[in-house]
């Protein structure tokens, strides 16, 4: 196979090819190798190469799975693999090496993925960015000096940059959607519950956490998820059965729905005209589609929701680091981990478990106001981000604030975060639409719709009811057959 035809296809056509006998797995790993090496030192998206395994994997007996013999990175974040090391973008675990592989690549293998590397994230997945003092920066492929996003940064640079078709990512609060708008991809969060986390980690960070993938086609981000979906074993939550696969929801006629769209961000800051240029066309297209299009959007506590979210979220960092204490007998220093990570540690560390249970109940009515929203419109349009793609260093703690915060570590809890809510607000500014449907569970997907005069990705969000994955898969077959944006790629791969 050419470079250029390697180019030319998705992951589900890849495996069309194989099972056709026109292309083999190992020469599939072989094309995504030269890729890998010719064009990831600009990018710095894998952070470990696994060619030798893949090379061995593809030469054997593959699984008979849907995906069988197609190239596949993951996420060096929640994506054990046997043997490897899963270093989190941490410091501290970059040298933990599982002993088996979590349900998840499990589920990947049994597709007949072939798993090629693991890419770059921020230390726990904690930034909107992909930055890591471990690794260092990954670069955005269409503008080198912006980034891809993040934490799933190092996935969504390499599928835009035509490494491999698609990527393992995860989604705490925007990880799949922020990246996959930023690097011009398709990024599904699923509903809670839908796809595994474990078997060693019944949930993460309070249940916000999904794991999927970014795609260059909603066909393949379908067909991953009909791979991965289901429930496992201890789970505490367990997504509604979808009624058909969703593959099959790929071009299924989704009839004429109630949309709602906003140009103001769900949470916190102000939209960039990028962005509401991005979600205004989208509008458009979807009313010619024949769906009906107003503007209207949740009416719930910002602030309050915001401030819970970043505080929910620092006490399950703290619950991170104190298990990886007792699991691995290390004690946790602060030269062990990223300035930011040990922040979240101490507001974690001193919060009380009064304090936990408002900011539970904060999120729950949250929860409810938005739920009675969706019982009038089928589907919530947004930007996906409200900037375009920020440039490298510009969204990570300035040298004022690192000083202030290395100070105001010292200091009482109410200053501290404070102080930690000053240098957030920078990151929430730039994306404030993501986190809300990881309180509420809901599936939404991030489309590339639209570039900058710059040529930067922007992508817009598309927010279903609980569950409702396949509503937001046939919209999206239906905006990607109008605006082909599976065709677009940076410049310098042409």
């Amino acid at each position: 196979m050419q470079a250029h035809e390697y180019l030319q296809h998705d992951a589900t056509a890849l495996a069309a090819l194989v099972r056709d006998g026109d292309v083999t797995p190992a020469e599939l790993v072989e094309r995504a190798i030269a890729q890998i090496e010719a064009h990831d030192p600009r990018l710095n998206a894998v952070v470990r190469r696994m060619f030798e395994q893949a090379r061995t994997v593809a030469a054997a007996a593959l699984p008979d799975g849907p995906l069988r013999g197609v190239p596949f990175l993951l996420k060096d974040l929640l994506a054990d693999h046997a043997g490897v090391p899963t270093t989190s973008g941490s410091r501290y675990f970059a040298g933990d090496v599982p002993q088996r592989d979590s349900e998840l690549v499990r589920r990947y293998k049994a597709a007949g993925l072939v798993v090629v590397g693991k890419t770059n994230t921020p230390e726990l997945g904690i930034m909107g960015v992909t930055e890591p003092a471990l690794h260092g920066p990954t670069r955005n492929p269409y503008h080198a000096e912006h980034t891809p996003g993040g934490s799933s940064g190092g996935s969504a640079a390499a599928v835009a940059a035509r490494l491999v078709p698609a990527a393992h990512a995860g989604d705490g609060g925007g990880s799949i959607r922020i990246p996959a708008s930023s690097c011009g991809l398709v990024g599904l969060k699923p509903t809670r519950g839908r796809t595994p986390v474990g078997p060693d980690r019944e949930e993460k960070w309070s249940g916000y956490v999904c794991q999927h993938a970014v795609t260059r086609t909603v066909r393949d981000t379908a067909l991953l998820l009909d791979v991965i979906a289901g429930p496992e074993l201890g789970s505490p939550y367990h997504a509604p059965v979808p009624e058909r696969p969703f593959v099959d929801e790929v071009g299924r006629d989704p009839g004429r729905l109630r949309i709602a769209f906003t140009l103001d961000p769900l949470l916190l800051g102000s939209t960039d005209p990028e962005c509401r240029t991005a979600v205004e066309r989208t509008a458009e297209h979807l009313a010619r589609l024949g769906h009906d299009v107003e503007p209207a959007r949740p009416d719930f506590d910002r602030e309050a929701t915001a401030d819970a979210y970043l505080s929910t979220v620092a006490a399950n960092v703290y619950g991170d680091l104190a298990h990886a204490e007792r699991t691995t007998g290390r004690r946790v220093r602060p030269r062990d981990v990223e300035l930011a990570t040990w922040v979240l540690r101490e507001i974690g560390r001193t919060l009380s478990a009064g304090r936990l249970m408002e900011l539970h109940n904060i999120q729950g009515k949250t929860r409810w106001s938005v739920a009675r929203f969706f019982q009038r419109y089928d589907l919530l349009l947004t930007s996906t981000t409200a900037k375009p793609p920020a440039e490298i260093g510009a969204l990570m703690p300035t040298p004022v604030e690192r000083v202030g915060l290395e100070v105001l570590r010292r200091l009482p809890l109410p200053m501290l975060l404070r102080q930690a809510l000053v240098a957030a607000r920078r990151q929430f500014a730039a994306y404030p639409n993501t986190q809300l449907f990881n309180i509420t569970g809901q599936p939404a997907i991030s489309l590339p719709v639209h570039r900058t005069a710059t040529g930067l990705p922007v992508g817009v969000q598309l927010a279903a009811r609980f569950g409702e994955e396949g509503t937001l898969l046939r919209v999206a077959a239906q905006l990607e057959a109008e605006l082909r944006w599976e065709r677009v790629q940076p410049d310098w791969l042409e």
